[in-house]
């Protein structure tokens, strides 16, 4: 299984160039039945991403574009009276579907960003008093543009919450951007591409993620990071308890993604700027987010006695 994991992450670095580890993150984040949220400039690959991952996978996929006058029913659906049949009837908005990319989260008003606050953490939508269930997998791409950007609405922190990962994704490196020139177009790619593995395969192995083993080594390590950003002056505010189980959670995927049955402290680091990036605050008088304190000053120990965090496995 990790061989057919492998070979998805070769097809997918063959669209997009020079992104192994957001790709690799990517895929951590769908294997772990979490959301991703890519803040970064137009035209960088955020769509062609997306648009990837759900070819690899076999997945359904709808891309809804967010802007200031979009509602909440042109996403979620809305009933509709029926002449004919003398009742009213329910119609599936586009959410309906294993992928939804929301392209420009962040254009749309507060209102219609919340119409995806139920669909993904309880992978329901709630219509009129009818609850409607969405297909599985079910997955949210969503793509930011930097708040400074005109015509942005910033996503309120229960929003945010909901994104097991942010990730950015930037400009290529020279070498990629002349393979990229001199290369044929992503959509011709992206039109060739094959699934590597279908929706059924994913399932199971989402189903196989939370079997990673984690040491009670390793969960005092994520508590001990948990707690720096309480008490730390860096962050105005520290992690939740639903933002520890994140991070967890991440770190099994990766341990996964790379074909072990059990979490490192490597892995909690791997996936930490990704997972606890937007869940944070800067402290004051700084100007942006730094997760870099905590690296620096969350020691991988173990126990009472403070003993390297290998002790647990000797």
């Amino acid at each position: 299984m990790n061989e057919s994991l492998n070979d998805l992450l070769a097809a997918a670095n063959q669209i997009i160039l020079g992104k192994d580890r957001q790709i690799r993150l990517a895929v951590c984040c769908l294997l772990a039945k979490g959301h991703l949220l890519i803040e970064d400039v137009p035209g960088v690959g955020k769509t062609t991403l997306a648009h990837t991952l759900a070819r690899l996978f076999g997945l359904d996929y709808q891309r809804i574009q967010f802007t200031s006058d979009i509602l909440p029913a042109d996403i979620v659906g809305s009933t509709v009276f029926s002449a004919d049949q003398q009742h009213f009837a329910f119609h599936h908005g586009p959410i309906f579907k294993q992928m939804i990319l929301a392209d420009e989260i962040n254009r749309a008003s507060p209102r219609a960003q919340s119409a995806l606050l139920e669909a993904m953490e309880e992978r329901q939508v709630t219509v009129d008093g009818a609850t409607h269930v969405l297909p599985e997998p079910f997955f949210v791409i969503a793509t930011q543009n930097p708040a400074h950007h005109i015509g942005t609405f910033p996503l309120p922190e229960s929003q945010l919450d909901r994104f097991l990962m942010r990730i950015e994704l930037g400009y290529p490196d020279r070498g990629a951007e002349r393979e990229l020139l001199s290369g044929q177009t992503r959509k011709h790619l992206l039109d060739a591409l094959p699934v590597s593995m279908p929706a059924e395969t994913l399932l199971k192995l989402q189903r196989d993620v939370p079997n990673v083993h984690a040491a009670p080594a390793l969960l005092d390590y994520v508590q001990d990071i948990v707690e720096f950003t309480r008490q730390s002056e860096h962050y105005f505010c520290g992690l939740s308890p639903r933002a520890g189980l994140a991070l967890l959670t991440a770190a099994k995927s990766w341990a996964f993604l790379d074909g072990r049955d059990a979490v490192l402290p490597e892995d909690v680091q791997a996936v930490l700027p990704a997972v606890a990036g937007h869940r944070l605050c800067p402290g004051a008088g700084a100007s942006e987010l730094n997760v870099a304190p905590i690296l620096n000053n969350v020691p991988a120990i173990w126990g009472h006695g403070r003993q390297p965090f290998a002790a647990a496995f000797g």
